[in-house]
């Protein structure tokens, strides 16, 4: 047994930013899947959009985010989180990070940031670091969390599932709160269902361990993998939103998965981004032929949302029967290009793409999770003990459409204030014994292949029946194939010992099965759930989020 006071699950800028925040307090342990920088923060190329331009206010930002969640934002949340913003990013930069700098000048002789401009975004407010932004906030996190004696990072442990109350006791407890309530009560009773700690597979020695902890914090980021074509590192199995369902949490809006419009399009480059910011400083969406065809789709052509973008790139691909379109920013200056993005020029460049002379091929790809653990603004979910943060967590900001570079900022910003909930209102601890790991009768899988056939149906179905475009047929006929596969994902888990694939297999399986139940749920097309059977905006789901649980 693994005893913290905190037990945090992912390495990204949510849990590394919570950690840091709850260490002076007691013992950390974070648990990641690969090793400490592997995240999705780590790929992040944008950046963090914050208001600090003189010409910005936070009611600009806060509108621009209202519009591109299409009706189903929380506004007092998105307030709080914008709001809350700089004050944080100060404390990022207190932290080391450093941001570009421009070629102007403050009064006092120092140099102002260098803002960004991306889709949706009616100012330029997007802090970056060139293009590698998420690589530099996970550098200056980690490099503080060095200097940590409280906290201890396991490397290349998965989590299997969360420790409950109510699995080791077999009593149902009773729900919390509702999500949109500022305050929610967090259960002391051990008659209310709390989460204790993790089972965690140790995937260099091959055995599980018990983690303990009254606070565990869900960090792990999103589901990208779930699809065939995504810019998602591997790590981003949904393994967090998965845990969170079997454990009885509420699960909402998992319909929404924002694919982001430009993935590199190349046989060899896997899983490439080509940033939105590409766009935000004047990159053009065109079709093979040459043309340009944003213009007609909405005003802000090749600057649109990221849904309405994804969907016309999807429309331009199946009326001229291509595999991809083209970006194109040849127009801009050589030199400006390979310093603004040194990193998606150099790695063009080794595909054999001179970006400063010819178009990028690109093509959309699963990107961002808007649904997730449904959670209030300091990240409790509806189990007692148990918070998420991050793209894991569903906290009303995003609604319909996440508004490029939100997530960061949230992440940020809902970690401190998780933190603070928690040091101000001690989650009490509990007396209750907590069983180990029991393999039973378990025997060393037989047939690998069963594994990597079940992985690749999977993501295939989400990608041809729930993707950029979906119908009630095609989600109705996923719903039957993702079931049957389940069936035999549970044989096989309890039937023989657990391994790496096999747990982000049964972790992918159940996100996609709520992806599914989500996009059911909802009569309409609103945001990233473009539905045909349901064309257009339904008045009656306006601010109704769709929200599953789990029976237990």
């Amino acid at each position: 047994m693994k005893q913290f006071d905190f037990l945090i699950l992912g390495s990204g800028i949510a849990g590394l930013s919570f950690a840091l925040k709850v260490a002076p307090r007691g013992r950390v342990a974070i648990v990641t899947k690969k090793n400490r920088a592997e995240s999705n923060t780590n790929y992040a190329q944008g950046g963090i959009a914050s208001v600090t331009g003189k010409d910005d206010s936070f009611e600009l930002h806060v509108r621009d985010t209202l519009e591109a969640g299409a009706g189903l934002c929380k506004e007092n949340v998105v307030r709080t989180i914008v709001e809350e913003g700089p004050a944080r990013i100060q404390e990022l930069i207190d932290l080391g990070m450093k941001f570009s700098e421009s070629e102007h000048r403050a009064k006092d002789g120092s140099r102002e940031l260098d803002l960004g401009r991306e889709g949706g975004h009616s100012r330029r407010r997007i802090l970056h670091a060139k293009d590698m932004t998420g690589h530099e906030i996970e550098s200056a996190l980690l490099d503080a969390i060095s200097k940590s004696p409280n906290i201890e990072i396991f490397e290349n442990h998965l989590a299997i599932d969360l420790i409950t109350s109510q699995k080791i006791t077999g009593q149902r407890g009773a729900r919390s709160a509702e999500r949109g309530n500022s305050e929610f009560r967090i259960p002391n009773s051990e008659l209310e269902n709390r989460c204790l700690g993790a089972y965690v597979f140790d995937k260099k020695n091959n055995r599980v361990e018990t983690f303990s902890a009254p606070v565990t914090l869900l960090a792990t980021g999103g589901c990208g993998k779930v699809y065939l074509y995504t810019t998602n590192p591997d790590i981003a199995t949904g393994d967090g939103v998965a845990m969170a369902y079997r454990a009885g949490a509420s699960i909402a809006n998992m319909e929404f998965v924002q694919f982001h419009p430009t993935c590199l399009y190349h046989p060899k480059a896997k899983s490439f981004l080509i940033s939105e910011a590409v766009r935000g400083e004047g990159g053009i969406l065109k079709n093979l032929d040459g043309r340009e065809f944003m213009d007609g789709v909405h005003e802000m052509k090749s600057l649109a949302p990221r849904d309405i973008v994804a969907r016309a790139i999807d429309s331009e691909m199946k009326k001229t029967g291509a595999d991809h379109v083209l970006l194109d920013i040849t127009h801009k200056p050589a030199k400006f290009i390979i310093e603004r993005f040194p990193n998606i020029y150099q790695t063009c460049l080794r595909y054999g793409i001179d970006i400063t002379r010819e178009p990028i091929p690109v093509v959309p790809a699963a990107h961002y999770q808007c649904g997730g653990v449904v959670t209030n603004i300091d990240g409790a979910t509806d189990i007692a003990g148990l918070f998420a943060v991050g793209e894991v967590a569903c906290t009303g900001l995003h609604g319909a459409n996440r508004l490029a570079s939100n997530s960061l900022l949230e992440a940020l910003v809902c970690a401190h204030r998780a933190a603070e909930k928690i040091l101000s209102s001690p989650v009490e601890k509990t007396d209750l014994k907590i069983p180990l790991w029991q393999s039973g009768n378990a025997t060393n899988a037989d047939e690998l292949v069963v594994v990597s056939h079940n992985w690749d149906e999977i993501r295939r179905l989400m990608w041809d029946y729930v993707g950029i475009v979906r119908t009630n047929k095609r989600l109705q006929r996923a719903q039957k194939r993702i079931a049957n596969l389940q069936e035999e994902i549970h044989d096989y888990y309890w039937n023989f010992i657990v391994t790496n694939d096999l747990l982000e297999l049964r972790n992918i399986a159940t996100v996609a099965e709520l992806i599914v139940a989500c996009a059911l749920q909802r009569p309409e097309s609103r945001g990233l759930n473009y539905n045909l059977d349901f064309p257009d905006l339904n008045p009656d789901w306006a601010q109704r989020d769709s929200v599953v649980r789990k029976i237990i």
